[in-house]
């Protein structure tokens, strides 16, 4: 895990550093980092808010189909595939966003637990004395944070460490380190001391995370019953829109505050992407760059037909494990099973082309023409 924590917790770091080096506030250099981030992002966000657009444009389809094979699973999942194919969307789409910022939550986590590490750029060897110090270990992820808490009440022991630098540069940074006098580097409490200002701040910073990534979701459940009123599974998206916010402040509250102050402005950023991308993407104009879409994927499937999309690898397994499930045996369109005549017929041809494939193998010549088998 800590692994993961420094491959993506690097490139932050150098982000991070460049924009606090500017800002020298690290609270301002959050929020510099999500507008950032979400720059970057951005391009993602709008490829899935497409995605989800041209579905919604596919709802009346599949809820036609959906009532054509309400007794046939199995074929009304094949026919679900095969639009998706026909229409150029995949479904699973929507699945990158998350992963990505499940990432960039691990680099922020690192980002934010390991200051001396990123920002000021000292060396491991820098870092191990004062660990010594301050009575920790390099390999505990909330090491920097505990050697700067333990700096700031015991300031002279640091003195020897790297001729006075690291305590100068450690001092001035912890004096930076916060936002409207609370240090971000200290894991909020449930506890809270109404008469520590301090205390009160970073009580509220989880609330807050919660709070803004609550209106986000709630924003989102209503456009998508206002473009979509026939959807389905209110009540599970419901559990997710009151749950998630919940789990965010659980955790906000688990780590430093920094963490839960880039997860408030992360949520709002989100929903003002959220929120221009939804009027961007008027049924008009969807409509048109959904046909755009459809024509641009006829076009690739025709100059590349080796090359398969990620929904008829999904179809042509579907149609192998139901073949199998059939003892091998094919069906026609409508569902039913073959007649004997034609199951021999499908035996026949595929005995012929694995006896092609082999000759072609082996530099032997195969003659269609020749033909064993006895007809019916």
């Amino acid at each position: 895990m800590n692994a993961l924590y420094d491959i993506v917790g690097i490139p932050f770091g150098y982000l991070m550093m460049l924009i606090y080096h500017f800002v020298k506030n690290y609270a301002l250099a959050i929020i510099i980092f999500t507008v950032v981030t979400k720059i970057l992002l951005f391009p993602v966000n709008y490829k899935t808010q497409k995605n989800a657009a041209r579905m919604q444009l596919m709802a009346p389809k599949l809820e036609k189909l959906r009532k054509s094979y309400a007794n046939n699973p199995q074929k009304l999942q094949e026919e679900q595939q095969k639009l998706y194919i026909q229409e150029g969307i995949n479904p699973m789409g929507s699945c990158l966003p998350a992963f990505i910022q499940m990432f960039l939550l691990f680099g922020v986590l690192d980002v934010v637990y390991k200051p001396l590490t990123h920002i000021l750029r000292f060396s491991k060897s820098v870092r191990g004395d004062a660990a010594d110090i301050a009575g920790t270990k390099l390999s505990n992820l909330r090491c920097e944070l505990k050697i700067m808490n333990h700096l700031n009440d015991n300031p002279l022991e640091y003195v020897g460490i790297k001729g006075g630098e690291f305590l100068d540069k450690v001092t001035e940074f912890s004096s930076n380190f916060t936002v409207f006098g609370a240090n971000l580097g200290k894991v909020p409490s449930v506890h809270v001391n109404w008469h520590n200002s301090e205390s009160v701040i970073l009580f509220f910073i989880p609330i807050l995370a919660g709070l803004a990534q609550l209106v986000s979701s709630v924003y989102t459940q209503i456009h998508q019953k206002k473009v979509n009123p026939n959807m389905q599974g209110g009540g599970c998206l419901t559990f997710m829109m009151y749950t998630m916010p919940l789990i965010s402040v659980w955790f906000a509250f688990e780590v430093p505050a920094g963490v839960g102050f880039y997860w408030i402005w992360s949520a709002l950023f989100s929903f003002v992407i959220t929120l221009g991308l939804n009027l961007y993407f008027t049924p008009e104009r969807t409509e048109a760059i959904n046909e755009k879409e459809k024509e641009k994927a006829r076009i690739y499937a025709e100059k590349h037909p080796e090359k398969k999309t990620f929904m008829q690898r999904m179809l042509e397994q579907q149609e192998l494990a139901n073949q199998q499930r059939n003892g091998g045996a094919p069906k026609k369109s409508n569902g039913d099973k073959v007649s004997r005549s034609e199951m021999n017929k499908y035996n026949r041809d595929r005995i012929k082309e694995a006896r092609k494939r082999m000759a072609e193998k082996y530099g032997d010549v195969y003659d269609e023409n020749d033909n064993d088998f006895d007809e019916d």
